[in-house]
């Protein structure tokens, strides 16, 4: 049941983002910020957890769920340094997955040899 609830989920999230790029003028740079802020708010109303734990992978994969793990950095800085938590958890909390995409997309484009679009 847990690949299922992760399955549907993510596939409704992919959907929703799917028909918010076609029937509106939004690029996708700005849907993608719209998602990891949702994530953050969501995160921040104590709701992510218990969404977490039914969809799985299907909520903890897309871009609402970088949101959430920045919201918790940010949570765990604030509690430990005070206000100035606010600058650096987010930054602490996203390092991990943000140097994973950077190392790997290089990695890929050495195999790959990317051309530019004409």
């Amino acid at each position: 049941m847990d690949y299922l609830n992760a399955f549907w989920v993510g596939g409704l999230i992919c959907a929703l983002v799917q028909i918010l790029l076609d029937k509106t003028k939004m690029m996708p740079g700005r849907v993608m910020v719209l998602l990891v802020v949702t994530g953050a708010v969501i995160s921040l109303l104590g709701w992510y957890e218990p969404f977490q734990e039914f969809a799985g992978a299907g909520a903890s994969v897309p871009l609402l769920g970088f949101g959430n793990v920045l919201m918790k950095g940010v949570k765990e800085a604030v509690d430990k340094q005070g206000i100035l938590g606010l600058f650096a958890g987010g930054f602490k909390a996203g390092a991990v997955g943000t140097s994973a995409a950077l190392i790997f997309g290089y990695l890929v484009s050495l195999i790959f040899n990317p051309k530019m679009k004409k």
